[in-house]
């Protein structure tokens, strides 16, 4: 059964016109458009007034593309966690082929990834002269980010604007089809309720200020030149629109992916030694934490020893539930890194709720992918977790659409 809407538009001298079924590139049915006029007969019989054109949009109840949200600020992991999460539905993300060599999306056999940056409504001189930072609401067209998600979700392709990062200009648009799952990923995905409203899940990557200072130390004084001082200085100026706009944005995500300073070594300021934490928020729907030993319990684990080799400073796990934000949350969490890869197959065994197709495949799609950033510390882990869990939630989600009638869903 299929839903259609019905839109009045001016009146136009127009035919009809019915466009034969067509597949998108991942084969979801799209809208159908069909374009009529009516006409109303006046008392002159000469002349036709009133004449009305009519746009109705239909498509299949069960096409509907579910849209993961992934928030986090510039630098802190997001093309990783992106790449790690295509490679879980198969196939590598690729930019649309024959379109601008600068846009930012990514396409897979099943996922579509779009920047949020597209949506900034001032090029790079507009901002300057404006005094305003790409983090600030008032630089991004959040009007055109909503519409075009919802567009997107509900099956009918988008002219979506780019933001060239090379130039800092506004390219002309890109044609953007309904995939099976939609990715939108930048500093703005859960800043606005409309687009909040229409994730069916989203992520919060959270880097601490201490670990995402080294970061940039490391990157941009040994492979850029950068003196420490204009690190700072970087760092400073973002931070006022950071902690207003982009902050206070894990609050709404569904999971938050919290990286900070390794706790076992004293005062440790490099950063080379994480803790990172998996905080889950309970009761989301087709979302079930991931739990170490025994689900609601608290846990400490050090799993050192005959099964996992472990250097100093070692690994530790902890898992409990917390109050975040003031919503209930499972946490994860490891401190430290990993020896061997091969060896996480032992911590993979004591953690349930995994949503794995089959034992191991956690360890499989972290060796598969070992020269990733964070592949051997609690970011990668965690990340390919999340990645999973996302795989199991589009899952349930296409399998009870399948069930329910599109009426009842609807009622």
């Amino acid at each position: 059964m299929a839903a259609c809407t019905v839109y009045s538009t001016q009146p136009l001298r127009t035919n009809i016109s019915i466009p034969t079924s067509s597949k998108t590139h991942v084969g979801f049915n799209q809208k159908q458009v069909v374009f009529y006029t009516t006409t109303k007969k006046s008392s002159n019989r000469r002349t036709n007034s009133n004449n009305r054109r009519y746009l109705i949009t239909c498509g299949a109840g069960d096409s509907q593309t579910i849209v993961i949200g992934l928030a986090a600020d510039s630098g802190c992991g997001k093309s990783t966690f992106m790449r790690r999460l295509t490679s879980v539905f198969g196939g590598a993300a690729e930019p649309p082929k024959g379109g601008n060599p600068d846009s930012n999306t990514l396409i897979s056999d099943t996922t579509t990834v779009i920047c949020l940056d597209d949506y900034h409504s001032l090029d790079r001189t507009g901002r300057k002269e404006k005094g305003v930072t790409a983090l600030d609401p008032r630089a991004n067209d959040f009007d055109l980010m909503y519409e075009q998600v919802k567009a997107i979700k509900e099956g009918v392709s988008v002219q979506k604007p780019i933001y060239n990062h090379v130039t800092g200009l506004l390219d002309p648009p890109e044609l953007i089809k309904p995939p099976k799952i939609l990715v939108i990923e930048g500093l703005h995905p859960l800043y606005d309720s409309r687009v909040r409203d229409l994730l069916d899940f989203s992520v919060y990557l959270d880097i601490s200020n201490e670990v995402k200072f080294a970061w940039k130390i490391q990157r941009d004084m040994a492979e850029r030149g950068h003196s420490l001082e204009s690190i700072k200085a970087s760092i400073e100026a973002r931070k006022p629109d950071f902690e207003a706009y982009i902050d206070p944005q894990k609050q709404y995500a569904d999971a938050v992916i919290e990286v900070l300073p390794t706790q076992l070594i004293p005062d440790d300021n490099e950063g080379k030694i994480l803790r990172v934490r998996l905080i889950q928020k309970e009761g989301v729907k087709y979302f079930s934490p991931v739990y170490l030993f025994d689900d609601g319990s608290t846990i400490s684990w050090i799993p050192c020893g005959r099964k996992l080799t472990c250097s100093y400073p070692g690994i530790k796990f902890s898992y409990g539930p917390e109050t975040y934000k003031g919503n209930e949350v499972s946490v994860v969490e490891m401190d430290g890194q990993f020896d061997r890869l091969d060896e996480l197959i032992y911590v993979e065994s004591h953690l349930s709720n995994l949503s794995s197709k089959f034992y191991g495949e956690v360890t499989q799609q972290m060796l598969k992918h070992a020269d990733f950033p964070g592949s051997n510390n609690g970011t990668g882990l965690f990340q390919t977790i999340v990645g999973l869990k996302i795989r199991d939630l589009f899952e349930q989600i296409v399998a009870s659409r399948a069930e329910t009638p599109v009426g009842a869903a609807k009622a």
